[in-house]
């Protein structure tokens, strides 16, 4: 006995479908995606893309009945990404801020604590210090925003670095002279710090 019943054809996902996926998929993305990346990524047409878009759109603005979200989605340079509304931007800040030093490893510490005692100082005396490479730790403490490049020294062109006020935010102090004294924490602190550079 032969199934001459024919197999049914795929139809095509619904706006609410499309627009589920599409939030799963900018929930994670760090940049913006166009509407062909997003259309491949959720399998759908980029007309039904661009729909489910609006649809997102319309919904976190509060305009189809619910509530008025805290983030939006916003097309920036050709793509579509969520974003924080900018109202919500200071509660954002202090959150961030406040983890920033929480999520720093120990090694980022320790350097932070040398740059802090030391500065000026360039990337080769903190690694003498700490007698380790910190080239990737000084990059993480740039990034996150808790020092800076202060200088070039004139003779070898070394970066010397300090912190910003924005460590001073983080650690609730308005000077580096409210630093406690380093002796009692580091007995050969000084003779550290007078250390050949590593090369």
């Amino acid at each position: 006995m032969t199934d001459d019943t024919a197999p049914a054809e795929p139809t095509a996902p619904s706006t609410p479908d499309v627009a589920r996926r599409l939030e799963a998929i900018l929930l994670i993305v760090d940049e913006p995606q166009s509407l062909v990346s997003l259309a491949t990524a959720v399998g759908a047409p980029v007309p039904a893309v661009r729909q489910a878009i609006e649809s997102l759109v319309a919904d976190y603005d509060g305009e189809l009945g619910g509530p008025r979200r805290a983030f939006e989605l916003r097309e920036v340079g050709g793509g579509w990404r969520l974003y924080v509304r900018t109202e919500h931007d200071a509660t954002i800040a202090e959150f961030i801020g406040a983890q920033a030093l929480a999520r720093l490893s120990q090694a980022a510490l320790e350097t932070l604590a040398v740059i802090a005692y030391k500065q000026p100082v360039t990337r080769s005396q903190v690694a003498a210090i700490r007698a380790v490479n910190v080239d990737s730790v000084v990059r993480t403490l740039l990034a996150r925003g808790l020092i800076t490049e202060m200088f070039a020294d004139a003779e070898t062109g070394a970066i010397n670095y300090g912190t910003t006020d924005q460590l001073l935010v983080h650690l609730g102090i308005n000077s580096l002279e409210e630093l406690p004294p380093i002796s009692p924490l580091l007995d050969d602190g000084s003779q550290g710090f007078d250390s050949e550079p590593v090369r």
